[in-house]
C-alpha cells in the first residue's frame, strides 16, 4: 500500500485526474474533471481538493498549465488501491493467443517469447520487453560444429525446450571437416543428456582420454574445450527480446528530441534491461513506477512485468512505457500474455517429450 490514506473524496478526483491525464496527455483542470466524469461536486470543490492533493504530493501543477499531472506517488496509490484491472472477453483472449502462437502451433520457446514481446506492443501501445529462460539447468540434447572459415568453427547447441544456442570457436589451425565431424561425435557421446552447469563442473573428467593418440588435429580441438569449455558452455548471459520501438515513440512523451533519444538509448542498454528483467524474476507481477527504478535511466519509465514458467525455466515478459500508462489493461495483458506464452510451451514441450516435469 502508498503511505497516506486518502479521504473517498479526494480518491475519487485522484482516479478522475489520473483517468483524464493518460487518456489526453494533457494536464487535467478541474472543471475538466467535474464535467467528465460526473464526480457530483462542484468544480470549486474539485479544485480545492486537487490543491490538497498537490499538497499531500500526489499532483503538480506544471508552470505553464492551469491544470495538474499525476506524479509517480500518485500512481503507485493508484495501482495499488483504486485500480480494479480490466477483465479481457474471450475475443480478446483469443487475440492475444492468435498474436503469440505460430500458425503451425507454438514453435521454439525463444520464438514464442520474441512473438509475445511484439503482440503485448501492439496491444498495450508500449515497448514489449522480455528476457529469455536462464538455461544452466537445461538439458543439451545435442550438438554441431560447423566450420565457418579455415580459422573459426560455430558451435550450435540444442537444448531441450527447443532453446537454440550458437558459440564462436576460434581455431589456431585449420582443421579438416572430418575432424569436425569426429569430435562433434565424441561430445555428443560424452555431453548429451547433460545439464549446461554439469557439463561445465566436470567437462575435463568427461573429455579425458577422447582424442586418439594418433589423432593431432582432435587432440589440439579437445585442448581448446578443455581451456575453453567454461566459456563456451556458459550461456547464463539472459537474452533480452524488444517489441516495435515506433509503437511506444509515437505517444506524445516522445515527441520532442530528447525525450526520443533517451527512450532509443534505453533500447540500446541490453544488458542494463537484462539486469532489470533478471531482477524480477520469480516475483509474480511486478510494476516499477518511474523514480521507483534503481536504475537512473528508467525513471521516466514504469515497467510493468510478469514471469512466465515452462516447466524448470523460467523468464520474464512485460512492457515499458511512460508513467503515463493505463494501468488496468496493461497489467492484465501482461498477465494474460505470460500466462498464455507459459500455457502454449507446455503443450508443445509436452507434446515432443520435452517437459522435465
Amino acid at each position: 500500500m502508498s503511505g497516506e490514506a486518502l479521504t473517498e473524496r479526494e480518491e475519487r478526483v485522484l482516479d478522475a485526474v489520473i483517468r483524464a491525464y493518460v487518456e489526453t496527455a494533457e494536464p487535467a483542470g478541474s472543471r475538466t474533471v467535474a464535467k467528465r466524469f460526473s464526480l457530483g461536486i462542484s468544480p470549486a470543490t474539485v479544485r480545492n481538493t486537487m490543491s490538497d492533493l498537490e499538497d499531500k504530493g500526489f499532483l503538480f501543477h506544471p508552470h505553464t498549465s492551469a491544470g495538474r499531472v499525476p506524479t509517480d506517488h500518485a500512481y503507485r496509490y493508484y495501482v495499488d488501491t483504486l485500480m480494479r484491472p480490466r477483465k479481457l472477453t474471450p475475443a480478446q483472449q483469443r487475440k492475444i493467443r492468435e498474436e503469440v502462437a505460430d500458425r503451425d502451433g507454438a514453435g521454439p520457446l525463444e520464438r514464442l517469447v520474441r512473438r509475445a514481446t511484439q503482440a503485448m506492443g501492439l496491444l498495450t501501445g508500449e515497448l514489449g520487453v522480455a528476457i529469455a529462460p536462464s538455461v544452466d539447468e537445461v538439458v543439451l540434447e545435442r550438438l554441431e560444429l560447423l566450420a565457418l572459415s579455415s580459422e573459426k568453427v560455430l558451435l550450435v547447441l540444442t537444448l531441450r525446450n527447443g532453446i537454440v544456442r550458437t558459440v564462436y570457436v576460434d581455431l589456431p589451425l585449420s582443421v579438416p571437416k572430418e575432424t569436425l565431424l569426429g569430435l562433434a561425435v565424441v561430445l555428443n557421446e560424452r555431453l548429451a543428456g547433460q545439464t549446461m552447469a554439469e557439463i561445465r563442473k566436470t567437462l575435463p573428467e568427461r573429455l579425458r582420454d577422447a582424442a586418439p593418440s594418433d589423432d593431432a588435429s582432435t587432440t589440439e580441438l579437445l585442448n581448446i574445450f578443455l581451456q575453453s569449455g567454461d566459456e563456451f558452455f556458459d550461456l547464463a548471459g539472459e537474452e533480452v527480446h524488444l517489441g516495435h520501438t515506433s509503437v511506444l515513440a509515437s505517444q506524445p512523451e516522445f515527441e520532442s528530441g530528447p525525450e526520443l533519444r533517451g527512450l532509443i538509448q534505453l533500447t540500446e542498454r541490453r544488458e542494463l534491461l537484462a539486469s532489470v528483467l533478471t531482477g524480477a524474476r520469480q516475483q509474480g507481477l511486478q510494476i516499477s513506477i518511474g523514480s521507483e527504478n534503481q536504475a537512473p535511466e528508467l525513471n521516466t519509465f514504469t515497467l510493468v512485468t510478469s514471469e512466465y514458467r515452462v516447466g524448470d525455466l523460467s523468464g520474464v515478459i512485460g512492457v515499458i512505457g511512460p508513467t503515463r500508462m493505463p494501468y488496468d489493461k496493461v497489467v492484465t495483458i501482461v498477465e494474460s500474455t505470460s500466462r498464455i506464452v507459459s500455457e502454449l510451451f507446455t503443450k508443445t514441450a509436452d507434446s515432443r517429450g520435452g517437459s522435465k516435469d
